[in-house]
């Protein structure tokens, strides 16, 4: 290792994606000090202004790199040296604090073990050094919260980072790292990405591990990425953390390729599935709209086939389902805590809106959550089914651009906060209730200059075609030098 290297600048830092990063590593030219110093400077400059990582865990990173120099194994693995933020949600790193972006969590006892997916980012030499914000338990599409305070959009300082992944986008977004982890449940990795004009994709439900001790969030509508500028950097992460875990009962095939091979590979000419209404029955922004339409141009250029799809299935049936597993998710993790700390929670440690869904959730019966485990299944199949006739579907992210900081938040009354969800909820939950990959490209900016992403959603296990059409936008459309103006 070259450790008498000057540091970067940072102009030097932010023009490499993590792929070049390990490149430069692995080969000599880049030392990690050197790359870890410069997402922490870079950190310092703009995290004032954004406020997307919560957490800082400067001491783990060196201690990590110090093991490594010391094994001489410092220059090895897929990701070596790229240093890496966690989101602070259901996510464990060893000797930290994952608050879930919760007061009532904000003094929990350090984590005494390694997520799993953490486990395989550390082996293939990523560098942890802090993690992003979430609102509490990811439960809403802004990040602000009461413990941390408000995530604020690059883009435009006034608006929304989205979520539940918004510090995650925001500090990919803002430069301090190529990418970050993330989380989807309802879209809380899709919806910040078209917010921030960065790439995000939903694997398959249970394509990458939730344990050690519990293996699906949600009854695996959650599911655990990253958000990322370039695609192949989503694709060489997810090779490195994707695949069985021990002790979980799900189990996908594995891959005939890796998942950097097929963003390589050309698609053939697709069959896309366009959706252009909102589940929610919500109007479409008319820039929303038009950025539509230039893609289904492009991908006609392309060479692709797009033709109206009509979805088969009942919005109210995906929403109900979804919003009785997140409720009872939630009043465990209450009710958890609440035997920890042996007394019943204060109400000023649960957002008015978490305690608004808690309280809701004890009266509802084993028959409702039964019955939408079951919908989770029936919805799943029907979707399925619609994929006999697409390779691959086109809609919006969000029937409306990035609002303003507030609207959507925990604090507000449970009206208020419907009121501000529902612009960012009309997609992307869809993909979360069936288990199917969904990713957000971003190609289209709003007359106002804010980013707008497009939906795309394949086949469960169909990760490869996805990432294959990514491969070909990104090259059609790049989107890389378009940066937030910080």
């Amino acid at each position: 290792m070259h450790h008498a290297q000057n540091d970067l600048t940072q102009d030097d830092y932010l023009a490499l994606d993590a792929t070049a990063m390990t490149g430069a590593v692995r080969n000599g030219e880049l030392c990690a000090h050197a790359l870890l110093r410069a997402a922490q400077a870079r950190c310092d400059a703009v995290n004032p202004q954004v406020n997307a990582v919560n957490m800082r865990h400067d001491a783990h990173a060196l201690e990590q790199l110090k093991a490594r120099s010391d094994a001489d194994t410092a220059h090895i693995g897929a990701l070596a040296g790229v240093p890496m933020l966690l989101k602070d949600l259901n996510t464990y790193l060893r000797g930290t604090v994952t608050t879930n972006g919760s007061r009532m969590l904000a003094d929990a006892p350090p984590a005494t073990f390694d997520s799993t997916i953490v486990q395989r980012y550390e082996a293939a030499g990523l560098l942890i050094f802090g993690k992003t914000a979430s609102p509490e338990f990811g439960l809403t599409t802004t990040t602000e919260s009461s413990l941390w305070g408000q995530t604020r959009n690059p883009w435009n300082l006034a608006h929304s980072a989205g979520g539940s992944s918004g510090g995650a986008a925001a500090a990919v977004a803002a430069g301090i790292v190529p990418v970050a982890h993330a989380t989807d449940g309802g879209g809380s990795i899709r919806i910040p990405a078209s917010y921030y004009g960065v790439f995000g994709l939903k694997p398959t439900r249970y394509r990458n591990p939730q344990g050690p001790n519990t293996f699906e969030g949600w009854f695996g509508a959650s599911c655990g990425h990253v958000v990322s500028r370039s695609v192949r950097d989503c694709a060489l992460l997810l090779d490195v953390s994707h695949g069985h875990e021990k002790g979980s009962t799900y189990w996908l095939a594995p891959q005939a390729t890796s998942f950097s091979e097929a963003v390589m590979h050309t698609p053939k000419s697709l069959r896309i599935g366009l959706i252009e209404p909102a589940m929610t029955g919500l109007e479409l922004d008319p820039d929303i709209r038009t950025v539509l339409h230039t893609t289904v141009e492009l991908l006609l250029r392309l060479g692709h086939h797009v033709d109206i799809a009509t979805l088969p299935v009942d919005p109210h049936q995906v929403y109900g389902a979804h919003g009785a597993v997140g409720a009872a998710a939630l009043l465990a993790a209450v009710r958890d805590r609440e035997t920890v700390l042996g007394r019943a929670l204060q109400d000023d440690e649960l957002e008015p809106v978490s305690r608004y869904i808690a309280n809701n959730a004890t009266s509802a019966t084993a028959e409702s959550l039964y019955r939408a485990r079951r919908s989770f299944e029936l919805i799943g199949s029907q979707m399925e089914h619609l994929f006999d006739d697409y390779d691959v579907l086109l809609s919006p992210v969000t029937s409306q651009l990035t609002p303003t900081l507030g609207r959507a938040s925990l604090s507000n009354d449970y009206e208020q906060y419907i009121q501000g969800i529902i612009g960012s909820i009309g997609y992307t939950v869809l993909a979360n209730v069936s288990g199917q990959p969904s990713m957000s490209v971003p190609l289209g900016t709003s007359r106002s200059g804010l980013p707008i992403g497009m939906m795309f959603t394949a086949a469960l296990c169909r990760e490869d075609l996805l990432f294959q059409l990514a491969g070909q936008l990104e090259l059609a459309s790049p989107w890389a030098d378009r940066r937030a103006p910080l």
